[in-house]
């Protein structure tokens, strides 16, 4: 019997494989009995990007999974509406790359200051993929740099990206080296085509856009490390349509916009909601346009969603 420590690699429900990184030899693994995490509210106990530690028999059939190692982090959305369970999407990760789209499909801001809000929390390095900028960069130019003033005035690296002209892809080639990085967003958005893009010896599913509807088709239904040729992992997500904040007081929110975190040391009264109090630093903030309302409506959306949960 061999005994060892690996990463998952590929979560397809009750099956695994893993891979004793940064060596790639992959290999099928199940679960020993039931393995709870303490104090976890998530319907999957192992996620892509766990370190565990398995046993695999000297016939080498399949490997068990004994025990989930302690996470660095992870990244955890609620499963679905107003339920209290969570879905752990990776863990253990360097850099989470938010792919988005202005268009083909529609950009939804508070979707991805939800995402960016999950990474503050869980202590995810994020960057945020503009994709797809050859189709509408011309006509929408404005929109582009808007989008750009955003979140780079909040503090974010903002990638324009296309997979038709190559532009970005190096510079996210280069994030990559040497790191597990998960790439996450919309239905739709491109994240397989730029996989793709990165290393042409991967093939993930490509999926077309519903012309009915601008959304995409999801593509990816598990989830799925791939090793890039220039070094470094990737783990491919299935496109989320929702994504619940977990574990996180309407109060504490704040915290986890970085630009209103800063802008809060100024404020009049201790604690500020940042809705209503006068003297408020982060309100008069959004007046001069140090931080963007769009921003500041998204901080709003999720104090009333937490409402909804409670």
């Amino acid at each position: 019997m061999k005994e060892g420590q690996a990463t998952v690699i590929k979560n397809a429900g009750s099956h695994y494989e893993l891979s004793e990184l940064p060596a790639w030899a992959p290999f099928p693994a199940v679960l020993r009995g039931k393995i709870r995490l303490a104090g976890s509210t998530a319907t999957n106990p192992v996620a892509v990007g766990d370190r565990v530690l398995y046993s695999l028999p000297d016939d080498g059939s399949i490997a068990t999974i004994s025990e989930v190692l302690p996470r660095s982090n992870y990244l955890i959305r609620r499963s679905t509406n107003l339920s209290r369970q969570a879905h752990i999407i990776a863990a253990n990760l360097d850099i989470a790359f938010l792919t988005v789209s202005l268009y083909f499909p529609e950009l939804k801001l508070p979707f991805l200051d939800r995402l960016l809000v999950t990474c503050e929390v869980y202590g995810i390095h994020p960057v945020i993929i503009l994709s797809k900028v050859d189709l509408y960069r011309d006509e929408a130019a404005e929109q582009v740099e808007a989008f750009h003033n955003i979140y780079e005035k909040a503090g974010y690296e903002v990638i324009d990206c296309s997979t038709v002209s190559g532009e970005g892809v190096e510079r996210v080639r280069e994030l990559m080296k040497g790191k597990l990085c998960l790439f996450s967003g919309e239905s739709g958005v491109g994240k397989s085509s730029l996989i793709k893009a990165l290393d042409g010896s991967l093939d993930p599913k490509i999926g077309k856009i519903s012309a009915a509807h601008l959304q995409g088709k999801h593509t990816t239904s598990l989830y799925e490390m791939y090793p890039i040729g220039s070094g470094g992992w990737i783990i491919d997500s299935p496109g989320i349509r929702g994504f619940g904040l977990v574990d996180l007081e309407k109060e504490e929110i704040y915290k986890y916009f970085p630009e209103m975190l800063e802008a809060s040391r100024g404020c009049r009264f201790t604690p500020c909601t940042h809705t209503h109090e006068p003297g408020c630093a982060v309100k008069s903030a959004v007046e001069d346009g140090t931080i963007a309302p769009e921003r500041y409506a998204s901080y709003l959306g999720m104090l009333e969603e937490d409402k909804k949960f409670r």
